[in-house]
């Protein structure tokens, strides 16, 4: 039986049960909100980049969160954390590195903070004073991976990606270098000093210098090195000299390269290879020499002006040089000296231009030739090099004059016979002769200088009073004679009328006899028959 409230064209309604696992609607946003949390958070994980940990010296210029890491001006990047090392005497940086860089993280990859500094004579890091410091990367080229870094207090000369070789240099001192000073090579720049440390002998310095490419071909395995830092003023016994290289070298100092004039090297050096840093450019260009004779000179005369380094000359060619200079005494002959050692090149002796070049080479048996040298007159002499600076040398040459002398072979090391200069001869014949002045009476001379004087003087009073009346009334005879002859030679005397009359009694006396000879000539016969007399016509 239906009731009236029911239609009887809709169908009935069965009841149907509730499931218990049936998800609301109001939990969908919940679950999709996980779901993005959850993808965002594997994103964030699966970008997160390397974790780095760089440590310095100081935290001047790093800030957590602030302070960017850059390789070429790109930031690759963040200081997350600045902290100190367990001991207190480090600084911790722990920075991210983005992924996509994250093959620059080798085992000789450089970091540094770059901050305004001025080092070699450039300036960098001026940007920072507006945009703050930053850690800048060099990228190195091994080929393992590493995480935990120690970072450089000074920022590196030389980027690992820059062309050219690298050259290890020993010297005595710094002198002005430092790092970046430039490298020169005839006088153009072509590379930069590296870095430097102090040899751990504490006898010198050893010096990294960068040469860049193609500069780098120049330089060969016999090249030499030198400081060329400001003005080099030398002054020696050929006079004062200046050099230098550049204004920048006059400024902040540098170091030069050049090879030998006579250099027949074509193979270039290698990276790392060793080289002299000499001090000047006369000192790195001398002549190299392998055989090396020392000699000690016994000197008696003054040394003064003679250096060590001084030139050993011979005829104008150095052939060697003054390495020590000392003082002797003699407890024989009780006198002092003056040791001089010398280094003497035999090879200088030689001349590679004669007889296909094996011409003018020194003989083995150096000792024996040395003898035979000494034995004909080859001695040494201190010699003035320049008047003005009154530097000296040693000279050698052969003095056939010279004393007799031999090597003592016995010393080490041996000693040459010397010759004293010739002013020092002078001095040694005026000291001679001032000796022989010296040894002459002069007093006993005076002495009879003056008995004779007191003798001659009386002697003169004597022809005072005694000779010269006389001789004054033979003088007052003598011209009255004078005069007596002069009035008899006068023309109108009557002695000269006497003397020409009897001249010309004479010139009758001559005629007469002429015409007799003539007569007698012509008539010999009148000497027997007399003469005849003349036919009248």
């Amino acid at each position: 039986m239906s009731t009236p409230n029911e239609d009887p064209d809709l169908p009935a309604a069965e009841p149907v049960p509730r499931s218990r696992w049936r998800m609301q609607l109001v939990w969908l946003v919940p679950i999709v909100a996980i779901l993005i949390g959850g993808w965002l958070a594997v994103k964030a994980v699966m970008e997160r980049g390397e974790q780095i940990t760089i440590t310095f010296m100081t935290g001047d210029g790093l800030e957590a969160g602030k302070t960017k890491l850059k390789f070429k001006d790109v930031d690759i990047g963040v200081v997350e954390a600045v902290s100190l090392t367990p001991d207190h005497k480090r600084v911790v940086a722990k920075a991210e590195v983005t992924r996509d860089v994250s093959d620059l993280l080798v085992d000789n990859t450089r970091f540094w903070v770059v901050r305004p500094r001025i080092s070699g004579g450039t300036v960098s890091g001026l940007g920072t004073l507006l945009s703050g410091s930053y850690i800048d990367v060099d990228v190195g080229n091994s080929e393992k991976a590493r995480r935990s870094f120690v970072g450089l207090e000074e920022p590196p000369v030389i980027a690992s990606d820059i062309p050219g070789h690298e050259y290890t240099l020993h010297g005595v001192g710094l002198g002005s270098l430092d790092a970046g000073t430039p490298i020169f090579f005839r006088r153009i720049q072509v590379g930069q000093v590296a870095s430097y440390k102090l040899d751990p002998d504490g006898r010198g310095v050893t010096v990294k210098v960068f040469v860049n490419a193609p500069y780098d071909r120049f330089v060969k395995t016999d090249t030499r090195f030198w400081h060329a830092s400001g003005v080099d003023m030398s002054l020696d016994s050929s006079g004062v000299r200046v050099q230098s290289q550049s204004i920048v070298s006059i400024i902040i100092g540098g170091v030069a390269f050049e090879s030998p004039p006579d250099s027949q090297v074509e193979t270039s050096a290698d990276s790392n290879t060793p080289f002299e840093l000499y001090g000047t450019r006369d000192e790195a260009m001398k002549m190299h020499d392998r055989l090396i004779d020392k000699y000690v000179i016994n000197f008696t005369d003054s040394v003064r002006g003679l250096t060590v380094g001084a030139p050993v000359d011979f005829r104008g060619i150095e052939v060697g040089e003054v390495t020590a200079i000392y003082t002797r005494f003699d407890p024989v002959k009780r006198r002092f000296s003056t040791p001089v050692e010398i280094n003497l090149y035999p090879e200088r002796f030689t001349s590679r231009y004669e007889n296909d070049g094996a011409g003018g080479r020194v003989t083995t048996d150096r000792r024996g030739l040395a003898n035979y040298l000494v034995a004909n007159g080859f001695r040494f002499q201190l010699r003035s090099g320049n008047v003005l600076t009154g530097q000296q040398y040693v000279a050698v040459d052969v003095f056939p004059d010279a004393a007799k002398a031999t090597i003592d072979w016995s010393k080490t090391p041996p000693e040459m016979p010397a010759v004293p200069r010739a002013l020092q001869s002078l001095q040694d014949s005026v000291t001679r002769l001032l000796t022989r002045l010296n040894s002459i009476p002069f007093q006993d001379i005076g002495n009879d200088a003056r008995s004779t004087l007191r003798t001659t003087n009386a002697m003169i009073a004597q022809l005072n009073t005694q000779v010269v009346p006389k001789a004054s009334n033979t003088l007052q005879s003598a011209q009255t004679t004078l005069d007596s002859a002069n009035a008899a030679l006068q023309p109108d005397s009557s002695l000269q009328q006497s003397t020409e009359d009897a001249m010309r009694e004479l010139t009758r006396t001559a005629v007469s006899l002429r015409t007799l000879a003539d007569y007698l000539s012509q008539h010999p016969e009148s000497l027997v028959r007399g003469k005849s007399e003349e036919k009248k016509p």
